[in-house]
């Protein structure tokens, strides 16, 4: 019954002019902790030498501290993602119902957007301050 539902909100919303624009923000916006747990993974690849072409040869203990430090990005791009995900489709059919709403779904998407930022600032300093440790 749902899929119905969003294909017919779907089909008024992408037979009205200038509206992909506006949808495509809101399906782009839970994906972008995927971007930040990428941006953490390749600064923790070089750091250990791997992209370098440096013997990627660490001690343990960076080892593990790498893992702890992507953590917050792993978990709160995760968890975020799955509500900004949620949040997006409730946009999309609010749009569907009332196009002049568009303020209240973008809103309502990028407040979760939130915890992912900060998320992956914790991530990225963890991992910026464990490469000055060695």
């Amino acid at each position: 019954m749902q899929a119905g539902y969003f294909n017919a909100a779907w089909h008024d919303i992408k037979n009205s002019p200038g509206w992909f624009g506006k949808l495509l923000v809101l399906e782009l916006l839970p994906g972008t902790q995927g971007l930040y747990g990428f941006i953490v993974s390749f600064l923790i690849l070089m750091n250990i030498g791997i992209f370098g072409g440096i013997n990627a040869n660490i001690a343990s203990e960076v080892g593990w501290l790498y893992i702890v430090a992507s953590l917050p990005i792993a978990i709160g791009g995760l968890i975020s993602g799955i509500a900004q995900g949620r949040a997006a489709v409730a946009g999309i059919s609010l749009l569907a119902k009332r196009q002049s709403e568009f303020s209240k779904a973008m809103v309502s998407t990028t407040l979760v957007e939130i915890y992912a930022l900060l998320s992956f600032l914790v991530s990225l300093l963890s991992v910026l301050a464990i490469s000055r440790l060695g």
